[in-house]
């Protein structure tokens, strides 16, 4: 099967068509969690692959039962608590040992017991491989192929083969890795899929590879193989060798969520399918679903505790972030201009970063997505931007602190929230006789426009003079806005500008802050942490009232 793609003037989302019997195989719960640092418990593995589920993939490889203990309690638990809409499961594992029955080898019959309707075998293809890792003979392997798949087959299971180091193997010895994809083929694998174990090859290389072995096999009495492919990222093409892959006639491909994998990960499964939906016009999954990608990605991050790369294709949070001005020019005629696609299509959308990169244009968009019309409006644009380059040239970033910025043009407006007039503040550490340290804070406070009438004085110890100061502001406000107690300071960056002047460097604080609904960023500048960190702390408990809708006094 080939595939063409389509001209930026008709885009390939609007002439989509289905592609019958293609298979979207995803490994994130065995090959995936290979990553370093990411461990999967059965019950995440139950809920990433219901995530899957909803991704529409066609295929969920669910581990390899017989050789790890909790990924053949994951195949008997799937049995009662996991109910697919749309995908298959497959169980993963090897062929039958050397100089072993296949009736007789006990990971075998692990794949069975599992119940999975599909079996992934992985067999040697590079004849090295062959000789140095399994210590038999060529013809062994091919044996060790056959007998698995057709035992496999005859039990009623569908049957897939991974040509472990297919690519590799084919170059060392082109007609022995042939001979592993027709003996798969011939004892009835629907698919042998062609694996770049190592990831080093370039796209180049795997349509060369393809086209080669597609002749080979054609005059083995193969003409029209299933053949599929499972990529890796070391070269930095996981997913263009893919795509290249199905250009060159796979259609079967295999991949993780959000990249993850060993080394440098596996292909990204939703980057490949976005590519094959969105560029190349295959409708693998219905537009709606192609829309639920971005949260998808984000859910399974959240699980396995690797949240999705900020500038991951389509779904990273950067994926169609705006920060130079003369980008932010061009997208106010058209968003198209400085876009490849349309990021709602999968669920993401288009952002304005503010910096002193920003002109005008940045800062009317970046209006607009707060949710402010400022068409016409070039005198404010003018003072705002010149206010923001001022700021950021004496420390401030506000790429990451909307709420800042929105408090920003506020003021620029005239129309700044005042809910509480800062009298003073102060915070102290000390070291008692026993050793342990103390730290309090005192913070003055009047009533905004109410005058010194509301005035309150509130004194809190903390753990540690920050924390001590956040504290003695919520005990000060906490009575004329008991909204404050929703508010909870979930996040503390600390980043220290200027570093070669040591301690008397500037300091930039980000404090991110949830609750009443809300999540924000703030952003605090100052010769030191602690006079950074109670700007961003007063400027958090402000924005939080103002767009919570307390009235102000």
């Amino acid at each position: 099967m080939t595939t063409e793609t389509t001209t930026a003037s008709t885009p390939a989302h609007q002439q989509a068509v289905p592609v019958d019997g293609f298979h979207l195989y995803d490994t994130t719960l065995r090959d995936g969690a290979q990553q370093e640092g990411l461990t999967l418990s059965v019950t995440d593995k139950l809920a990433v692959a219901r995530l899957l589920d909803e991704l529409g993939v066609t295929y969920i490889e669910g581990g390899w039962p017989g050789a790890v203990p909790r990924d053949t309690e994951f195949f008997l638990r799937a049995r009662t608590e996991l109910e697919l809409s749309t995908a298959r499961l497959a169980a993963f594992g090897s062929t039958r040992k050397a100089g072993v029955a296949v009736t007789d080898d006990p990971q075998v019959a692990a794949l069975i017991e599992s119940g999975a309707p599909t079996v992934t075998l992985v067999a040697k293809s590079d004849l090295r491989h062959v000789t140095a890792a399994l210590r038999t003979s060529g013809e062994e392997n091919l044996a060790m192929v056959r007998e698995t798949v057709a035992h496999l087959v005859e039990l009623g299971r569908e049957v897939f083969v991974d040509a472990e180091h297919f690519f590799d193997g084919f170059r060392h010895d082109a007609e022995y890795a042939t001979s592993v994809i027709a003996a798969s083929l011939a004892a009835g694998a629907e698919v042998a899929v062609l694996c770049d174990t190592n990831g080093g090859m370039l796209p180049h290389d795997i349509t060369e590879i393809i086209t080669e072995l597609r002749e080979r096999l054609a005059a083995a009495g193969h003409p029209d193989p299933r053949l599929g492919a499972h990529t890796h990222n070391d070269s930095g093409c996981a997913v263009a060798n893919a795509v290249t892959a199905v250009r060159a006639g796979a259609s079967h491909v295999q991949g993780c969520v959000n990249g993850y994998g060993e080394r440098t990960g596996n292909a990204d499964l939703i980057t490949m399918l976005a590519d094959l939906q969105l560029k190349m016009g295959m409708a693998l999954v219905p537009a709606e679903t192609l829309a639920e990608t971005t949260r998808i990605a984000q859910a399974i991050g959240e699980i396995v505790n690797m949240p999705v790369n900020p500038r991951a294709p389509y779904v990273g949070d950067s994926a169609f972030a705006h920060k130079a001005g003369l980008h932010a020019s061009a997208i106010r005629v058209d968003p198209d201009l400085y876009q490849h696609t349309d990021p709602r299509l999968l669920g993401n959308d288009m952002r304005m970063i503010i910096s002193d990169m920003a002109g005008r244009a940045s800062m009317e968009l970046k209006g607009r997505e707060l949710g402010f019309d400022l068409t016409g409006e070039k005198n404010l644009l003018a003072r705002l931007a010149a206010t923001v380059k001022q700021r950021e040239a004496v420390g401030y970033s506000y790429e990451a602190a909307d709420a800042s910025f929105e408090l920003l043009l506020l003021d620029e407006m005239g129309r700044a929230p005042a809910y509480f007039d800062v009298e003073s503040w102060r915070s102290s550490s000390q070291m008692l006789r026993d050793g342990s340290l103390e730290t309090e804070a005192v913070v003055k406070i009047g009533g905004g426009t109410a005058g010194v009438q509301a005035r309150a004085v509130a004194l809190a110890e903390g753990n540690g003079p920050v924390n001590a100061l956040d504290l003695a502001l919520r005990k000060a406000l906490c009575d004329r806005y008991p909204l404050i107690d929703e508010f909870e300071l979930r996040d503390f960056k600390v980043r220290i500008l200027d570093a070669q002047h040591g301690t008397d460097a500037t300091t930039r604080v980000l404090v991110r802050t949830s609750g009443a609904g809300l999540d924000f960023q703030t952003v605090g500048v100052g010769p030191n942490v602690i006079e950074a960190s109670w700007e961003a702390i007063a400027d958090a408990y402000t924005y939080g009232l103002y767009k919570a809708g307390t009235p102000q006094p």
